[in-house]
């Protein structure tokens, strides 16, 4: 291995072990309560060597959704590798949606946050690539919907346009998903939230399957 080479690894390195300190700063204190102080000093770095590294702390933060983004676009992937048709295509990537809420709840809320974060002044590598991962996810669940309008699961009169029917079952579930790990009032009855979600996503699949 060159130097070159060599260097580099451990900078990549080091960039991860930062982002893994400012998840457990972040996660346990809130973002808005944390400081680069404390990430410094919980990736036992200077503060100075943590600016190296990002600008800010918000930098770090969009490195972090970065990173919950790539876990969700790997999860999407993976449905719609393991299932034959578009439409269990469709239903595999919402039961994979709600099991990201679940066992990552952190970076589901990161995620939820993420279009409302600010943005740097200028786009930088970054960016881009929080940009490419957010395109992605919506690719996979269009390419499903197409897949399933070829192999006839899917209804061409149900979904006009896949980018938009998309969006509206993605924005569906999230909304659901978000009522059941809301608080709840002791004056009025709620169902089961995991029946629920499940509920939820089979009348969203029904909501496209060809007649």
């Amino acid at each position: 291995m060159t130097l070159k080479k060599r260097r580099e690894m451990e900078k990549l390195e080091r960039h991860e072990e930062i982002l893994d300190a400012a998840e457990r700063v972040f996660f346990q204190k809130s973002y808005e309560q944390s400081t680069m102080d404390d990430i410094a000093r919980e990736a036992q770095l200077s503060r100075a060597l943590l600016y190296v590294y990002f600008k800010d702390k918000a930098a770090i933060m969009r490195g972090i959704m970065l990173r919950a983004g790539t876990s969700l676009q790997n999860r999407f992937e993976h449905a719609l590798q393991q299932n034959p048709t578009g439409l269990e295509q469709i239903e595999g990537i919402g039961h994979a949606y709600h099991a990201f809420s679940i066992e990552e709840p952190h970076y589901f809320d990161v995620l939820t946050s993420a279009t409302t974060f600010p943005s740097p002044e200028t786009e930088d590598g970054q960016m881009q690539a929080m940009e490419f991962c957010r395109e992605r996810i919506n690719k996979i669940m269009v390419d499903a919907l197409d897949n399933g309008l070829r192999d006839g699961s899917v209804s061409a009169i149900q979904v006009p346009d896949p980018l938009q029917t998309a969006f509206y079952m993605q924005g569906a579930l999230h909304g659901v998903i978000m009522q059941t790990r809301g608080p709840k009032s002791a004056l009025s009855t709620y169902p089961d939230g995991l029946q629920l979600i499940r509920y939820t996503i089979a009348m969203l699949t029904v909501s496209v399957k060809a007649r």
